[in-house]
């Protein structure tokens, strides 16, 4: 089989060859360790990265998307993944001033600016000082909301949004499945604001919800015209002891707003994911039953959400993941290769699977935990 046959084949829960694989994100100190060299990917990395070359100017930075978007085709291929990454996150944003080698200044100096600086060893990008900002109150929520529903009435998807998933389509073909791009998330902020507000005034949530729902409602119809099938969608709602909310509230508030989303992706012909960290067991038979999700990948083992419970709860929901980054960073080899055997297992034995790290590969991980990975991954 192709890879892309053998991933139809577990979003349709038939029998394929063997296991698909995927691996859902790489820093770059790991990325560069498997391409012996340095590669223009990852998370806090890239971001930095392209700031830089924003800073340095437009050949610079057309420079840095291209070579971004090469390295990380040339990781995929090397490691023969089925689901494959080719952008990682942006920051599409020119700085004011570079404060030194790893510190830029963005906004304006005189009203409101943010200083974010980038740590090499860690390979986050994050803002490290900033202007006061007033906190937001329900007025201003409600403001904001208002003027989002005005904007929806006349709001298209534009083409465009789709572009980098289409290029990976071209240059991949059926030897590989993209992994990015959807427009579809549907989240409740997680700023103290939003959570009191989902208490206070359900009602501006749920109107908050309605709008991002029907916004990704015509994507869906967008991306089905284009011939494409897998959206990822989502929002990190949840930590290790559960959601940030009560079931409660994601049934009257999350739940109508994911059903818009699926109805529309079933109207397309594209099945809508959902990606969380987290313990999602409290509102698991509303996430992955009656909302209509038909994937989820983000997989986080270590807050519960086991594979195999998963998958026997849930027949129809397709998982990708069962192998944790904290594993491959803090555990040892024989972790790393008895987590992975037990994913493979799993997928061999219901179906339905694509099997892989179901987070970042993140900075600092041994890199002899990385290749026993995927040593075992070929046993599949």
């Amino acid at each position: 089989m192709t890879p892309a046959q053998r991933v139809a084949c577990a979003f349709d829960h038939l029998a394929c060859d063997r296991v698909p694989i995927y691996q859902a994100g790489f820093s770059a100190r790991v990325a560069s360790a498997i391409l012996g060299r340095e590669a223009w990917v990852g998370g806090g990395r890239a971001q930095y990265l392209e700031v830089r070359a924003l800073w340095e100017g437009e050949a610079a930075h057309q420079e840095y998307l291209e070579r971004s978007w090469r390295d990380a085709v040339e990781l995929c291929r090397t490691l023969q993944l089925d689901v494959v990454r080719t952008t990682y996150w942006r920051l599409p944003e020119r700085p004011t001033r570079r404060l030194d080698e790893h510190t830029f200044l963005f906004g304006d100096e005189a009203r409101g600016w943010r200083i974010m600086r980038h740590d090499p060893q860690t390979e986050l990008f994050q803002v490290v000082a900033a202007s006061p900002q007033p906190q937001p109150t329900m007025a201003d929520l409600e403001r904001s909301v208002a003027a989002q529903e005005e904007a929806l009435a006349s709001y298209e998807p534009d083409p465009a949004m789709f572009a980098a998933v289409q290029r990976t389509l071209r240059e991949f073909g059926d030897q590989g499945v993209p992994y990015q791009g959807g427009g579809i998330g549907v989240c409740i902020p997680r700023e103290p604001v939003w959570l009191e507000a989902i208490a206070l005034r359900p009602d501006i949530v749920r109107r908050y919800l309605a709008v991002q729902a029907e916004r990704a409602a015509r994507h869906a119809l967008l991306a089905g015209r284009q011939g494409l099938r897998y959206l990822y969608g989502g929002g990190d709602f949840a930590a290790q002891r559960g959601p940030f909310y009560s079931p409660r509230a994601f049934r009257e508030l999350m739940l109508p707003a994911l059903q818009h989303v699926s109805a529309a992706c079933a109207r397309a012909g594209v099945l809508h994911g959902f990606a969380s960290d987290g313990n999602l067991w409290p509102v698991a038979d509303e996430l992955f039953g009656a909302s209509g999700v038909r994937f989820f990948y983000e997989i986080d083992g270590r807050a519960g959400m086991d594979l195999e419970r998963l998958r026997r709860t849930f027949p129809r929901l397709t998982l990708m993941g069962g192998i944790n980054s904290a594993t491959l960073h803090r555990g040892s080899v024989q972790e790393v290769i008895a987590e992975t055997r037990a994913a493979l297992r799993v997928a061999k034995q219901y179906g339905g699977c694509i099997v892989g790290c179901s987070n970042q590969i993140v900075a600092g991980t041994p890199m002899e935990k990385f290749w026993a990975m995927m040593r075992t991954l070929e046993e599949r």
